[in-house]
């Protein structure tokens, strides 16, 4: 059976999330995958994804099978698949670089990073030997370095990139021409959830457009107990989160609000609530007759997994695009998966430019990875 290989950078609740929905979905018909935008992608499953490699730095993870570091400690997401296969991938060191924030190391053992005390691997000979196809960056927000370091690997194996993270790879002129001139794919930068807090801000953003509503200002405020929001907690580290989500939003309107009349980024750590990360959003605006409308939102969600079965499509997108052999940027694919995609576009368009690229027709493939610009409402 053709299958997908695809390794681990970053052994976290998002990570957890998704090696449970492999087995979750095992087995089932398509009528019976709630939960998952596209059954199949190509000829692939949900299931027909094997992870074949890991990489992480923490020491309850590290040197020890997958099946059990993705219940290790700090990760505290929903168990939803509590039998997990065994497995024969053992998870590696990874380069530190700037992948943990001095902050991490004052708070208790269960709800921080503690880094192992071994030489961190050779990612790209390690993506090799593991014959890996693509490569999923789950890395903390802020770590600048270390998402380059595997990057960097990528191009070296050989390997397509699934950027979960608001380190700006697929998005930077740069950076996509490398992994095109690679020949290989990138997917990227910063997962969108399933129905999470940025992918309602931009619905509800260009709905009062559509309806005629002037937006005056706006603010969506989140709070959470795993460690992505700990790791937040340095504002240094956060900067580029802020920029990623703001600048999503700012995408679905006509004119964009001035810096002051739009806050968006997370608020704070709430350990109790450890993977649930509750969302805040107000709206306030201006209708007919300028007669003022206001909108206020509370949106609770488990955070990793409902960003999992997204990261399952873009990983079967990354390998329909590299069996195509198509290099760079996936715009489609990114536009509709991703918060900071090289092309931002409605979300119903980047949808429908996704259909498109999936459906089994080159030059239809190409025309989503490659959109034209006038199209995609610039």
């Amino acid at each position: 059976m053709d299958r997908i290989k695809a390794a681990i950078a970053g052994v976290g609740n998002c990570a957890s999330a998704l090696v449970q929905g492999l087995e979750y979905y095992r087995g089932r018909t398509d009528a019976e995958v709630a939960g998952l935008m596209h059954p199949r992608i190509g000829k692939w499953s949900c299931s027909d994804i094997e992870i074949v490699a890991a990489f992480d730095i923490d020491r309850r993870k590290v040197g020890h099978p997958l099946q059990e570091a993705i219940f290790a400690r700090p990760n505290c997401t929903r168990v939803f698949q509590k039998v997990v296969p065994v497995s024969n991938v053992i998870v590696q060191m990874g380069p530190i670089l700037d992948g943990v924030a001095p902050h991490m190391l004052d708070y208790p053992e269960d709800q921080s990073f503690r880094p192992a005390e071994v030489e961190p691997v050779d990612v790209a000979q390690a993506l090799r030997a593991a014959g890996a196809e693509v490569l999923i960056c789950y890395l903390p927000v802020g770590a600048e370095r270390a998402v380059r370091h595997y990057a960097r690997a990528c191009l070296e194996a050989g390997v397509a990139f699934v950027n979960c993270v608001p380190v700006f790879i697929a998005s930077d002129p740069a950076w996509a021409e490398k992994f095109r001139s690679a020949g290989l794919p990138i997917i990227g930068d910063d997962i969108k959830s399933q129905v999470g807090a940025t992918i309602v801000h931009r619905a509800l953003a260009r709905l009062f457009a559509d309806r005629g509503v002037a937006l005056e200002r706006t603010y969506q405020l989140n709070t959470g107990g795993n460690t992505d929001f700990l790791n937040m907690l340095a504002l240094d580290r956060v900067r580029s989160k802020k920029i990623s989500k703001t600048e999503s939003v700012q995408s679905q309107l006509d004119v964009p609000l001035a810096p002051r009349d739009i806050h968006i980024g997370p608020s704070d750590y709430v350990p109790w609530q450890e993977d649930n990360k509750v969302c805040f959003i107000r709206m306030e605006g201006r209708g007919f007759g300028d007669a003022p409308i206001e909108l206020e939102l509370r949106l609770s969600v488990i955070d990793s997994p409902n960003s999992a079965g997204v990261v399952i499509d873009a990983v079967r997108c990354a390998k329909l695009a590299r069996d195509r052999g198509l290099a760079g940027p996936v715009e489609a694919a990114c536009a509709y998966y991703m918060k900071s995609p090289p092309v931002q576009m409605r979300d119903s368009l980047a949808r429908e430019r996704l259909e498109r690229f999936i459906a089994d027709d080159i030059k239809t493939a190409e025309t989503a990875l490659w959109p034209d610009k006038a199209l995609a409402g610039e």
